[in-house]
């Protein structure tokens, strides 16, 4: 009896609400660590799928940026569930891609769950922790309030297949940004797994762009671009850094960079969730009010 091939699923991108191919109609596989043979086909994102993943992030800013704090946390919330719904089905996936025991993959996705539902409660409550109402000595109200940077690049760490990606997503989302995400190249089907989730949860199209591929092909056209706002960036290389800082001065990118956390780490809710990670997804904007009569 012949032998049946087996039919490897094909991981597309995630741009604007919809699942293209990349435009060059580039892939690459990923293998089992244990079994070395290959376990998906990936989509190799390039340029031009940066430039679509951009162009609809910046469409959708406007009308995400405007949601009510309570209506962007009622979303990341219905994340969770979504997630917490599908969780066998990333909890397989992981384990067939890294190798990791299934307790391993389980306590990551659950994790996942849980820091987005605790970012989803911080959403109409990080403007009081970080807002001010400043002393003048004039006959005026002077408020400084976070408002969201714009359309933030994300380059995700390559240490965990998940965690990483949420533990950056959910603060930036709740900050009222859009998002652009290079996803991890040594584990990237988690990421578009999960972008299957946000499509089912009530973000709306080009609110989250996820992109698979070759890092070094992308995150220089990501510095370069110049309608992207900020790239926050997880990881200690300094010639990234420098490439980063250097190409994104051209519009005054804001650059920020973690060099933490590492390893288990990014499990740990001391190291890898605060109220303060919000902070590096906003701007601080004062206003001048007159006092009334």
């Amino acid at each position: 009896m012949q032998k049946r091939s087996e039919i490897l699923k094909t991981y597309k991108l995630f741009i604007g609400g919809q699942f293209p191919r990349s435009e060059s109609g580039h892939y690459f596989q990923v293998f089992s660590p244990k079994t070395k043979k290959p376990v998906a086909n990936v989509a190799r994102g390039s340029r031009k799928d940066l430039r679509d993943a951009v162009t609809a992030a910046r469409k959708a800013l406007p009308s995400w940026s405007a949601k009510t704090a309570y209506n962007r946390g009622q979303i990341l919330y219905r994340m969770a569930e979504v997630l917490e719904n599908r969780k066998e089905e990333l909890i397989v996936e992981m384990v067939k891609m890294t190798g990791c025991l299934h307790k391993k993959a389980e306590k990551e996705v659950t994790t996942c769950i849980d820091r987005l539902v605790w970012y989803a409660g911080w959403a109409d409550k990080y403007q009081q922790i970080f807002g001010t109402v400043n002393p003048v000595a004039a006959p005026y109200f002077n408020f400084t309030l976070p408002e969201p940077v714009g359309v933030v690049g994300i380059i995700v760490s390559d240490e965990w297949p998940l965690v990483p990606l949420v533990s950056k997503l959910a603060p930036a989302l709740v900050a009222g940004n859009t998002l652009v995400l290079i996803a991890s190249e040594k584990y990237p089907l988690s990421a578009i797994t999960f972008a299957e989730i946000i499509a089912t949860s009530d973000v709306p199209a080009g609110v989250v762009n996820i992109l698979t591929g070759i890092k070094k092909e992308m995150i220089g056209h990501l510095a370069k671009h110049m309608d992207v706002n900020s790239i926050n960036y997880t990881g200690s290389d300094v010639s990234v850094l420098k490439m980063l800082q250097e190409e994104g001065s051209a519009n005054v990118k804001r650059v920020i960079a973690h060099d933490y956390p590492k390893g288990e780490e990014w499990l740990n809710n001391a190291k890898a969730q605060s109220p303060y990670w919000i902070h590096s997804f906003v701007e601080m904007k004062t206003t001048w009010h007159p006092i009334g009569i």
